[in-house]
Order: C-alpha cells, then structure tokens, then sequence
C-alpha cells in the first residue's frame, strides 16, 4: 500500500501522463457541474432520509452509480493504474470506485449493522480505486474501535472516527503495513496493539493475503530486489576504492533497476521498498526513500 495524496488534486488540475494516452485533464466547468450534480443528489437522499424512506435512498445511490463512476479514469491517473489498496493493476481484477466508508449500511466486526454514510455517496474524497476481488469482500464492513465516536447526518465527526481499515490517503496509514520474503502482507515492526489490529482486519477483509496471486507475485519482486541488491553491493565492493570503471557501471546499473522497482508508480513498489528496509543496511536505506 503507497500513499495516494488527494489532498487539493481535482480532474481539472491533474495533468495528462504519457502512461495515459486516454486521460484528458477536465475543464473547469465539467468539473463545477460534476459538482452541482453530486449536490443536487446529496440534497435528494437528504429529502429521502427525512422522509424516513431508507429503501428508496438506498435505491436512488444505486440508481446514480454512473456519478462516481465518471471519476474512475481520474482515480486510476493518481495511483499509475494501480490498486489503491493491493498496488497491483489486473492481478486483483477490474476496478470499483469503491467507497471507503460505506454509503447504504455499515457492518462491525460482530456484524452489526448500523445505517451507512450515506451523505458521502456522491463525495469524491470519499472514493477509493480497489480491484473488485478486495472491494467485494469489504463490502459493508467498516468497524470501528470500541468506544469510538460514530459520525451520523446530524453529528459529523468522520475525523474523529477510530476505524479500523487502513486508509491508502492518510500516510500515516500506509506505514503500518509491511511485507515478509514469502509475499504476506504483515505489521510493520514496531507499531502499537492497536495499529496491528488494524492492519490485521484491512488484510482480511480486503483479502490482501488470501488471494493466493497475490503473494506469490509479492514474492517475486522480493527475490528480483533482492537479487539486484546482492549485485549492487558486490560491484560496489569493487569499486570502492576507484579505478574500476566497469564495476561503477554495474553499480549504476543496479541502483537504476532497484530505484525503479521502489518508485511509487511501479506494481508492488511497497513490496521492494520493505525489501531493503528489511535489511538494515545503512547504504541500502536511502534506496527505499
């Protein structure tokens, strides 16, 4: 998981990228009449909700998936086409723009259910890109701590919520989840009690391990890093006392290869990133940066 930073990012002011012939960057006013659009709906399941007529709020964000599904070209622009949430492009299937919380109702880990966000259904922050093999078994399932606040229509405090899902927009989040040489996704080492639960339940219910392609496919670029790092460290033997130009070659060779596997648009780049960070080597640590 790599953080995906939307923070003040909009379809107008995301620029076109060569990865995505496709993508046009939206005019403003496309843009301001995406957002009459989700208001004018918002209002609607606001009239719904007050007239107490749940089964047809609920119909009416069914009915108007298309809105947020004009954003999925956008979505996939910020993470280079991956998985929010796997890293991974077609290894997880085809993309949802799924809704982080949940917009109908919302399940806890006994399986309670509580009414959802559903004044959230039409807030692009609130959507996520996730490949369908994850987003159908999170589903509903958005628990939250014991104790926690609960945000409702008529007490806002989404902020303030303590949930357990890791959130691939808050960078705080995205430390919390490590991998091991075997491809599994893991707690990072040093994190609290209660940020392991957390990764614990993001990994289940977004079956970030039990997807069996999916490990296996970690593994893989755990032993490619591994083995561009045995040769950087080699060659860089060899040359560390100069006058082996062929040996600084290979070093720059290897520094290339491994910097591409680690930058945030390349499949799995967590993977390799906590590769290096694994071996706590200190001329290797600047490589996961």
């Amino acid at each position: 998981m790599r953080f995906i930073d939307i923070e003040g990012k909009t379809p107008v002011n995301t620029p076109r990228d060569p990865d995505f012939p496709d993508w046009e960057p939206w005019a403003q006013e496309a843009w301001v009449a995406w957002l009459a659009q989700s208001q004018a709906y918002y209002q609607q399941l606001e009239t719904l909700h007050n007239n107490s007529d749940i089964e047809g709020r609920n119909k009416f964000i069914d009915d108007h998936a298309a809105h947020w599904g004009r954003l999925k070209p956008w979505l996939q622009v910020l993470s280079k086409g991956k998985c929010w949430f796997s890293e991974v492009k077609e290894l997880f299937s085809h993309y949802d723009v799924e809704h982080f919380r949940p917009k109908k109702e919302t399940k806890a880990l006994d399986g309670t259910v509580r009414d959802g966000y559903w004044w959230l259904a039409f807030d692009y922050t609130n959507y996520r890109l996730c490949g369908n093999v994850g987003n159908r078994k999170k589903g509903g399932w958005f628990p939250l701590k014991e104790g926690s606040l609960v945000s409702e229509f008529n007490n806002r405090c989404e902020e303030s919520e303590a949930i357990y899902l890791l959130d691939p927009t808050d960078p705080d989040d995205v430390n919390l989840i490590a991998f091991d040489e075997e491809g599994n996704a893991i707690a990072a080492p040093g994190i609290s009690d209660w940020e392991k639960q957390r990764v614990e339940e993001t990994i289940k219910r977004l079956k970030l391990n039990e997807h069996a392609a999916l490990p296996e496919e970690r593994r893989k670029i755990w032993q490619k890093v591994s083995q561009e790092i045995e040769l950087y460290l080699k060659a860089k033997s060899r040359c560390s006392h100069g006058c082996n130009p062929a040996a600084k070659q290979k070093v720059r060779d290897h520094l290339i290869n491994i910097r591409s596997m680690t930058q945030a648009g390349a499949e799995l780049s967590s993977v390799a990133r906590w590769c290096i960070l694994f071996r706590n080597e200190p001329q290797l640590i600047r490589l996961a940066a």
